[in-house]
């Protein structure tokens, strides 16, 4: 009998999994899997457990939100970096935000995403790797990084976009732009920026992310932005209408692919990595590890978008 990991963070979002874990784990039986439930017990103890005890299973689930796939998603990197096989991974999104789950169509009903993941076959997708560390959709900096983290998810929905924009002008009052030298894939970028993400998502924050319609999760290279620091309310005004329409403005923003990105600040720049507080860096290389691991999926339509 095959066998499987069930990672679970029962803390994530509006903990839509905690009732339907037993439901869910039948599913895995039924198809073939002798199930291993695990329960996460602190913030790193997915990335702990997948190390020491990954290469014991067929396949890895996680179920969870964007941290929590990031947290099990680093586990199967350690396993990487030692040379050894990394098991499939599949995926029930449970956060409030669910990126990654929503730029690959993953369903947000538990019980749905499990049935996919036992009908589903293994795509390999690319993996960041920031640093010393990893991640699975974004690492960003400066105004507009947690925004979308912070608005209240009944703005959003009252208000969708417009929410976006009326957090941005608060944000504005508190936030000074970044002075720094980019390396992208040998170009040098340099001046002041509100914002910068480095991403392998079609949604950051909860929004489409701008200039990604024909990317891909598998080609090795990342999708960049960069937004520019405006010289006047009038540029403001037109880099806030850019974000909430998805249209980039290209005197105002700076976007490319790239496998490797070096930034370099005139002061050391706070990230978020995957939704979460990344660490502060005064440089920082981000490289594209390319097809490093493979995610379970039955709907592929988004995977092979950009192929």
């Amino acid at each position: 009998m095959k066998k499987m990991l069930f990672v679970v963070n029962p803390k994530a979002g509006k903990k839509v999994i905690k009732n339907r874990v037993y439901q869910i784990i039948n599913i895995f039986s039924h198809a073939g899997y002798n199930v291993e439930y695990h329960p996460t017990k602190s913030a790193n103890d997915a990335a702990e457990y997948v190390e020491k005890h990954g290469t014991d299973y067929d396949m890895i689930v996680c179920a969870g939100g964007d941290g929590t796939l990031d947290n099990t998603v680093t586990g199967l990197m350690g396993l990487r970096r030692k040379g050894l096989e990394i098991p499939p991974l599949g995926y029930i999104p449970c956060g409030s935000t669910n990126d990654f789950a929503k730029s690959l169509k993953i369903s947000s009903d538990p019980v749905q995403a499990a049935k996919d993941i036992v009908r589903g076959t293994p795509c390999p997708i690319d993996v960041g790797i920031f640093g010393k560390e990893n991640f699975i959709y974004v690492v960003a900096f400066g105004i507009f990084t947690d925004i979308s983290y912070s608005t209240s998810q009944k703005l959003k929905n009252k208000l969708g976009h417009s929410a976006y924009i009326i957090s941005a002008f608060k944000e504005l009052a508190r936030v000074k732009p970044v002075k720094l030298a980019a390396r992208i894939d040998g170009k040098v970028i340099s001046g002041e920026f509100l914002y910068g993400q480095i991403t392998n998502s079609r949604s950051v924050g909860g929004f489409r992310a701008i200039g990604v319609k024909d990317m891909s999760f598998s080609d090795g290279k990342f999708e960049c932005l960069f937004i520019k620091k405006p010289k006047n309310p009038l540029e403001l005004a037109k880099i806030l209408t850019a974000i909430a329409t998805n249209k980039m403005n290209p005197k105002l923003m700076y976007k490319c692919n790239a496998k490797e990105v070096v930034i370099v600040g005139k002061e050391p720049i706070p990230w978020t990595k995957d939704g979460e507080y990344g660490g502060t860096f005064k440089k920082i290389k981000t490289t594209n590890g390319h097809k490093a691991i493979s995610i379970v999926l039955n709907d592929k339509s988004a995977y092979n978008k950009g192929i």
